[in-house]
């Protein structure tokens, strides 16, 4: 599965409010509980890591990476929006070269 596609995902089960769906509660219960996922999951980011343990690392960025998705979503950025500052970044980091 490819960011995009899990995104569609994301923004499908955003507007329909599908019953029973995950996605569909966190946009129900607005940006705090949204925000509060995102920044559990960093948190659980840190604690894999500092486990050293790669399987749980992997599974806990995904986790992240997926919240971080939703709270794109919620504010109407688009995953490429993102794609599009690292661009900039890095033409502003090479001229500085």
């Amino acid at each position: 599965m490819t960011f995009d596609e899990l995104f569609k995902i994301i923004e499908n089960r955003k507007k329909k409010s599908i019953k029973n769906s995950y996605i569909a509660s966190l946009f129900n219960r607005g940006r705090d509980s949204i925000l509060q996922k995102v920044g559990e999951e960093a948190v659980e980011v840190i604690i894999s890591g500092k486990k050293n343990n790669k399987k749980e690392i992997i599974a806990e960025i995904s986790d992240l990476l997926f919240h971080v998705l939703i709270l794109l979503s919620f504010f109407n950025i688009k995953p490429i929006e993102i794609l599009n500052e690292f661009e900039r970044r890095k033409k502003i980091n090479i001229s500085q070269k």
